[in-house]
């Protein structure tokens, strides 16, 4: 698929969001992946989250531009999604479903052009749910909207629009979402001082109940195989972790969690391990 122009919508502050986030945990996990001399690549995880363990078993098979994933796990779930990439020139057309949800069948077809990139996500029943979004403009700076239509009865059940700006080693984004009623603004840094590291800040106001949250973050490379993070909003919630590469593929995640405004509460901490070969 051709990547030359601006990113799906759903990609906007994406960056942003992904260092105030992700891998940050207070569970236990751990998962291993193999691969088979069939070109089958295995993966089994395994998770708690307090006293609850849940656990789940995936297999991917890739054959030219076609790739099928299904898994299944400890809750009697089966899902199952088709991804065939170019079916016609800078396509991908995904077909899902979740057993044994029957109605939970869905087809998405995405399309990057040169300066716009389209989805369209239809479910798979009777009275579906339309979900589509639109992005104007270059890699360096689009406008998009989403919207999801429920066609039972006839109302919108989102619709979001925002704006995003993205340099070289910065990126900035606003997204006006919930019908309108919050506004995010977000914006990211690399900075040479962190070896690579950046900082980052995003700003969520929601009108109804005049509430605003402002988190800020940065990570830090201190070598080739390890990052750390850190994260605190305004509420007092603390966040730090630490990955290490344990090989190229395998990494090993410690972080935690603290209130920094009732310190008398145990912080949590999680743990994950990922082992790839």
């Amino acid at each position: 698929m051709s990547t030359k122009g601006p990113a799906l919508f759903s990609n906007i502050g994406k960056k942003a969001t992904d260092l105030l986030n992700k891998d940050y945990s207070t569970d236990q996990k751990i998962n291993i992946t193999t691969n088979t001399e069939t070109g089958v690549t295995l993966n089994s995880g395994l998770v708690k989250k307090g006293g609850l363990s849940c656990g789940d078993v995936a297999a991917q098979y890739k054959y030219k531009n076609a790739a099928l994933n299904v898994k299944a796990d400890t809750e009697s779930n089966v899902s199952t999604m088709l991804t065939i990439t170019d079916i016609l020139p800078s396509t991908k057309t995904i077909a899902s479903i979740k057993l044994p949800d029957y109605k939970s069948g869905k087809l998405e077809v995405q399309y990057l052009h040169e300066h716009a990139s389209f989805t369209t996500a239809v479910g798979l029943n009777g009275s579906p749910a339309v979900d589509v979004s639109a992005t104007l403009g270059t890699p360096s700076i689009a406008f998009g909207a989403e919207a999801s239509y429920l066609t039972s009865s006839r109302v919108f059940a989102k619709y979001n629009a925002g704006v995003s700006l993205t340099k070289q080693n910065s990126s900035a984004s606003v997204i006006l979402a919930d019908k309108g009623d919050s506004l995010r603004g977000s914006y990211l840094h690399h900075l040479s001082k962190l070896n690579g590291g950046a900082v980052a800040g995003e700003v969520n106001r929601r009108f109804s109940t005049n509430e605003n949250t402002l988190t800020v973050g940065c990570s830090y490379v201190v070598d080739p195989e390890t990052v750390v993070k850190a994260r605190l909003n305004n509420h007092g919630n603390l966040g730090a972790l630490l990955q290490h590469q344990l090989t190229p593929k395998s990494s090993l995640t410690i972080s935690g969690a603290f209130d920094t405004k009732a310190l008398e509460k145990n912080p949590k901490f999680g743990l994950s391990l990922s082992l790839k070969p």
